[in-house]
């Protein structure tokens, strides 16, 4: 993890342009940075930046764990049986639709 003290910006004037309590976090694994000033103090303002680096990491992994319970899910709802009644409709459909195509064929012989 990097982490630095930088020369806060906005409002505040001369104060805030020459003291460097602006903490800037940078973890190195996810790449995720996080800058705060939220307060006056560094070590508040390192607190803090902290605390919204671990957030921003941990929403991160819960996504990444959503995603995969998502995919475990999906195969699971696909790989599942049909109800009865949903194949008797699939299989209705599937009879009218042999019924159309016989009618669309050339008569043969035998017809």
């Amino acid at each position: 993890m990097v982490e630095k003290f930088i020369q806060g910006s906005g409002a505040g004037g001369q104060k805030i342009n020459k003291t460097s309590s602006c903490v800037y976090l940078k973890h190195l694994p996810t790449g995720l940075e996080v800058k705060c000033q939220g307060e006056r103090s560094r070590e508040t303002n390192r607190q803090l930046a902290r605390e919204e680096l671990c957030r921003k990491i941990q929403a991160l992994y819960d996504k990444a764990a959503a995603e995969k319970k998502d995919a475990r899910e999906k195969t699971r709802r696909t790989n599942r049986p049909r109800s009865r009644n949903s194949k008797s409709r699939m299989l209705k459909s599937k009879k009218q639709n042999a019924q159309k195509k016989n009618l669309r064929r050339k008569p043969g012989t035998n017809d």
